[in-house]
């Protein structure tokens, strides 16, 4: 696995991420309210702005009903 640093890697997970939550027909603001997060912070993810915990993680891929490794699958 190459190595990419900290910034390109936020980045390219959260690309990523917008990607299956588009695929699975789920808005920013829909995915918020089911995660009782505010829409911002999945905006800022998406922006790779903020690392997001693991446990944050686990949760929007339940959310999604995908494998959590396919989010970092990029």
């Amino acid at each position: 696995m190459e190595y990419i640093d900290d910034s390109a890697f936020l980045i390219a997970f959260g690309k990523n991420l917008r990607k299956h939550r588009k695929l699975k027909g789920f808005t920013q603001a829909q995915l918020a309210i089911d995660l009782r997060f505010d829409i911002s912070q999945i905006s800022r993810i998406e922006r790779g702005i903020i690392n997001t915990s693991i446990g944050n993680i686990n949760a929007i891929a339940n959310i999604l009903k995908v494998d959590i490794k396919v989010l970092f699958d990029f």
